[in-house]
């Protein structure tokens, strides 16, 4: 599937039909260049699930945890400063990964042998007029 986003303006449109197609997929991982968005649309995907606390990129924390409206957790995670796999085993990523709550991986590309089977593959493309195109 393909979703245009036109501008910021259309972000949440885009983060709306993203939820409606994600079906009883929980693990996300979010490709895509450095500045692409993936933050952006995690953060426009967790709105519309309703979380109120403020989203931000866990660069740092490796992991931010969320709870939407309904009471669901969401896990968002950022990889890009893991050195290697051993930080992801000690962060205890299984109880994350196959917990059933959602999970939205920023820099998949570090620990992707580690990713459960059934992870959904998101990429996130700027295009030259400044759109963004989510594929997964």
């Amino acid at each position: 599937m393909e979703i245009k986003i036109d501008s910021l303006d259309h972000i949440h449109e885009a983060a709306r039909e993203f939820i409606a197609a994600m079906g009883d997929n929980t693990v996300f991982a979010m490709y895509g260049k450095m500045g692409a968005g993936k933050t952006t649309f995690t953060k426009a995907v967790c709105e519309c699930l309703g979380v109120e606390d403020v989203i931000n990129s866990p660069t740092f924390a490796i992991v931010n945890e969320y709870r939407s409206d309904s009471g669901e957790l969401i896990y968002h995670f950022d990889f890009y400063r893991i050195k290697k796999l051993e930080e992801v085993y000690d962060m205890g990523y299984e109880d994350y990964f196959y917990s059933g709550a959602l999970c939205f991986i920023e820099w998949p590309e570090l620990v992707e042998e580690l990713l459960p089977g059934n992870t959904v593959k998101v990429t996130i493309e700027e295009n030259e007029d400044g759109s963004r195109t989510v594929r997964f």
